[in-house]
């Protein structure tokens, strides 16, 4: 068997075993468990192990192969090829140092007062192309104002065809978001892949998320540091 061979089964089981021992810490493991247990349990509390869940039984079926058939250190019965090892290193890598919302998405965000008017969010999303405002009344948030809001609230005051003179505040048309809770508040220490499953059971439960909102520790009055839209989302590896 070819050096290079081996050092594929060797970084393989390197990487399989730094798995075991991620998967350990997060359910607080002790004692000895199966892997496959292991999967079950950590994959409730981590999104990123129901994530790669599929691929890592396929590798502990891998690994069991390797380790119980190795008959010398040389010979290795089923040998990873170098996809896979590469595949499971960099799964390794991801549960290992997950990134952080705060480390992508905190940036100066700009937010608005209820009583600014319409004509100023008209201004930023022909020239920034934004589509998502948050809105406040002082230091206390009152709601997400959208395109979609704004829309909607077009559609429910023309009147003989004609748009209304007066232009409304954005406290207007926060009343005309089809879903006024819109938007969440998330800690800017969850993964972004807790970001990505907070947006996907939006979607399940009927309820879309158009943001989540960064503070420090996810309260509405803490600092606004931060925001993650699912376009953001989808750009993310």
């Amino acid at each position: 068997m070819k050096k290079l061979d081996i050092e594929n089964s060797n970084r393989f089981l390197t990487a399989f075993n730094r798995i075991d021992h991620r998967l350990r810490d997060i359910i607080g493991a002790k004692d000895f468990m199966p892997f496959y247990r292991l999967i079950d349990q950590a994959k409730k509390k981590d999104v990123l192990v129901r994530k790669y869940e599929d691929d890592l039984r396929s590798y502990a079926d891998l690994r069991n192969a390797i380790v119980h058939h190795r008959t010398s250190f040389e010979y290795v019965i089923a040998e990873p090829h170098i996809d896979v090892v590469e595949r499971i290193e960099y799964i390794e890598g991801k549960l290992a140092k997950p990134k952080l919302v705060g480390q992508m998405f905190c940036k100066k965000v700009l937010a608005f007062q209820e009583t600014d008017s319409l004509k100023q969010v008209l201004k930023v999303i022909r020239h920034r192309k934004f589509t998502q405002f948050p809105v406040y009344n002082k230091d206390q948030f009152k709601g997400l104002v959208t395109t979609v809001g704004i829309t909607n609230w077009l559609a429910m005051v023309m009147v003989s065809n004609q748009i209304p003179k007066e232009v409304p505040t954005l406290h207007d048309i926060l009343l005309h978001e089809k879903n006024r809770v819109n938007y969440k508040f998330v800690s800017r220490y969850i993964t972004i892949y807790e970001a990505e499953d907070i947006f996907k059971q939006g979607v399940e439960r009927g309820s879309r998320f158009e943001a989540l909102l960064i503070t420090e520790h996810g309260k509405p009055h803490q600092k606004l540091i931060g925001i993650v839209t699912p376009l953001d989302i989808v750009k993310i590896d």
